[in-house]
């Protein structure tokens, strides 16, 4: 939004400006803030920083905890979100040192901007271009309880279909049906109004809405898709939008959630993230003889990210519940391969994206439950590692896979490459092959590590936890 301390301190006073907000991303994704009255900031905090406590945030440990963040005056925006006028921005993460502070290495904002530079530094190309696909449920009511004496959830939306025999008030039918969303029209899509409210204020805060609907799940699930964006342009748009769709719902009595699964036996919330690449403003991944149009270029760099795939999903998919939406018969990918036009496959083509400047595919596995700075960053390093190497995906035995991998048979299923199947064997295949994000110094290896190790106690907590379902199938054994 700004270039220049003098460009945002006239803004600040013309509008009236009483607070300014600085947004962080912790090692997790979860956006985490402070806020300082707008008189407070001077050109010094552009230089000198803000300093807080790295070790809550996941980075640091707690004998090297004091670090400071630098405010994006590039990032500003006003939150409208808050009573009093607020300009928020987000800060990038330094390490304290003499005589000049340094970037953090473990910092999401700077693992992609070195990702980037990477990118450049190989003559490869210079522009990675994304865009993300946005899947979430709205509710109504959401409970939550994980005692010792009592485990379990309990959701609800007045357009789920188990809401049909409803009969203790007015109901007025228009149920939407089991896996029967997809793009359905009012008055059984009832969230119109609000996808159209979010989707103005993303578009005032510069993220451009491709279009929204209703998702194929029946109890409120909805997608909004954006336009192409660079890379660390694109993860902070997706912090921003997620901070919007949560905060509107809560404005208007709902709730959010892009959990990967959270109804059983609908379709789950993915992040699909279509990408081409640019050199020179020319597309690199269009060949009109290619495959599906595609250039030798992009075929190798969907080598390189179906070879990295099963470590890929560490970063991408880092949830227990991640793995309960991989599942066969709800538009989820299961195998390892890449088709045109075939939602069972892991990598996508797009039939309809025919210019050269439009072709591109997506990469149908990750979810909302990533951080997006480590997840983008990552999926960039598998590509590049795949166009370094020359991996072919025909020769490595990824496809074309132009049929349904969902009805194989039992035989020819064992013939093709799965997904993991749970967050322990992602983090497995993640400890084993990681040389291909560490090169250039864009994933330090401490920060690999440290995810594993974390999601590692994740895993735990989850694998102790007696659950009902456990309860209903072994109670009276």
């Amino acid at each position: 939004m700004f270039r220049t301390y003098n460009e945002l301190k006239r803004y600040i006073d013309d509008n009236d400006v009483k607070m300014v907000d600085f947004m962080m991303i912790d090692l997790n994704g979860r956006w985490r803030h402070l806020t300082i009255p707008a008189q407070r900031f001077t050109e010094e905090t552009l230089k000198s920083g803000i300093g807080f406590d790295g070790s809550n945030y996941g980075f640091a440990p707690v004998e090297k905890s004091d670090m400071v963040f630098i405010p994006d005056i590039t990032s500003a925006y006003i939150d409208k979100f808050m009573e009093i006028k607020t300009l928020a921005m987000i800060g990038d993460v330094f390490v304290i040192d003499y005589p000049n502070n340094r970037p953090f290495d473990q910092d999401p904002r700077n693992v992609c901007k070195r990702a980037e530079e990477y990118m450049k530094s190989t003559g490869i190309a210079d522009e990675y271009r994304i865009g993300p696909e946005f899947e979430f449920h709205v509710f109504d009511h959401v409970s939550i309880a994980n005692e010792a004496n009592h485990s379990g959830f309990h959701i609800d939306t007045k357009q789920a279909i188990w809401n049909a025999g409803k009969d203790d008030e007015q109901n007025l039918a228009y149920k939407m049906g089991h896996k029967a969303g997809y793009h359905m029209a009012p008055p059984s899509d009832i969230l119109y109004d609000f996808r159209s409210r979010v989707a103005m204020q993303m578009e005032e805060q510069g993220i451009n809405v491709k279009y929204h609907h209703h998702e194929v799940g029946g109890p409120g699930q909805l997608e909004i898709e954006v336009e192409f964006g660079g890379l660390t342009e694109m993860a902070d748009k997706t912090m921003l939008t997620k901070y919007i769709v949560k905060n509107q719902a809560i404005r208007e009595g709902k709730t959010v959630t892009f959990m990967p699964k959270p109804v059983f036996n609908e379709a789950g919330n993915g992040l699909h993230v279509h990408m081409h690449m640019f050199k020179d403003g020319k597309p690199l991944f269009f060949d009109e003889n290619g495959y599906s149009q595609l250039s030798q270029t992009a075929l190798y760099f969907i080598g390189g990210v179906l070879r990295h795939i099963a470590a890929l999903c560490a970063f991408t998919n880092p949830s227990t519940n991640s793995f309960k939406r991989l599942v066969p018969g709800f538009e989820a990918p299961v195998t390892v391969g890449f088709a045109t036009a075939n939602r069972s496959s892991v990598i996508r083509i797009p039939a309809y994206a025919k210019a050269p400047d439009q072709k591109r595919f997506e990469l149908r596995n990750p979810d909302a439950t990533c951080n997006p700075y480590y997840a983008y960053a990552a999926i960039l390093m598998a590509g590049l590692d795949g166009i370094k190497n020359q991996i072919d995906p025909v020769a490595e035995g990824y496809g074309p896979y132009d049929f349904n991998l969902y009805n194989l048979s039992d035989e020819e299923k064992e013939k093709i490459k799965g997904l993991p199947k749970s967050l322990g064997s992602s983090l497995k295949a993640l400890a084993k092959d990681h040389d291909f994000l560490t090169v250039g110094g864009v994933f330090p290896e401490k920060l690999i590590e440290i995810w594993i190790r974390d999601r590692r106690k994740d895993l735990q907590r989850h694998t102790d936890m007696p659950t009902p379902m456990e309860y209903e199938m072994y109670f009276d054994l």
